[in-house]
């Protein structure tokens, strides 16, 4: 199969999937989570298998994360760290490797639980404050990653970041941030979950960080001398390299909702 087809495929499967998980919300969502979540922390540990990453405390603690995170909310999540700190070092001092920092496992295994668990755990409890703020989150992240794309390519001629993805431009950024903030404003107008000018701040916050979470793993990516995170999703990679932008976006959205609450 060709990559544009396999790729359309993949998207045609599971795009409903998703779709449905985001509108039921509740345990559903979190189930699409979970299942996520332990694809993409299998891919950060198999590409980061050198530095001999607490594969068992991985899975555990993005489990633990994401479910904790639906029942307690952000509080729940920060619940789970402890746990997660807990038995990834029980685990990695009870067969220490020789010849490998034991120090360097411990912390890949957390880095990779706060960075896949909280971005989806975040995810959870968007959709429990409301499809609307949920769905406005995501469209911003793919509005803002699909316009940074098609500017970038007609017109992109200052490198944003070269050194981590020489593809992407200062241009496609900008025309990005625009993009996604006004779609992120435009879900939210009207329904009476933030202010007009509140909403105007989420979907900047949402459209800034989007291109900064799949700048994130593409410098994992580069560190650890791979191009994609996997090949599950045939076309599209690995699911890593699918919800790299989500993973900044949701933690991020729910930090200026918590900002908002304040003023």
């Amino acid at each position: 199969m060709g990559n544009l087809a396999s790729r359309i495929l993949v998207a045609a499967i599971l795009l409903p999937i998703a779709i449905a998980a985001l509108w039921f919300g509740s345990w559903w969502l979190v189930a699409l989570g979970v299942v996520a979540g332990i694809l993409a922390i299998h891919e950060l540990c198999t590409i980061a298998r050198d530095h001999r990453p607490v594969v068992l405390a991985a899975y555990l603690g993005v489990l633990l994360m994401i479910v904790l995170a639906h029942v307690r909310g952000v509080e729940g999540m920060v619940l789970a760290l402890g746990p997660v700190v807990l038995i990834t070092f029980i685990v990695a001092a009870a067969a220490p490797r020789e010849g490998h920092s034991s120090l360097t496992s411990m912390a890949v295994t957390v880095f990779g639980v706060v960075w896949i668990g909280v971005g989806l755990g975040s995810v959870v409890i968007l959709r429990d404050g409301g499809f609307s703020l949920v769905l406005a989150v995501l469209l911003g992240t793919w509005a803002s990653d699909i316009g940074a794309y098609a500017i970038g390519r007609m017109i992109g001629r200052r490198k944003l970041a070269p050194a981590i993805s020489p593809g992407k431009s200062v241009e496609g950024f900008v025309a990005g941030v625009v993009v996604g903030t006004a779609v992120v404003w435009w879900v939210l107008y009207g329904q009476d979950i933030v202010g007009t000018f509140d909403a105007l701040i989420l979907g900047l916050v949402v459209a800034i960080t989007g291109p900064f979470g799949d700048l994130l793993e593409s410098f994992v990516k580069r560190d650890l001398g791979v191009k994609d995170s996997g090949t599950i999703l045939a076309g599209h990679g690995g699911v890593l390299d699918r919800i790299d932008a989500m993973l900044l976006t949701a933690p991020m959205a729910l930090t200026a909702l918590w900002v908002i609450t304040l003023w």
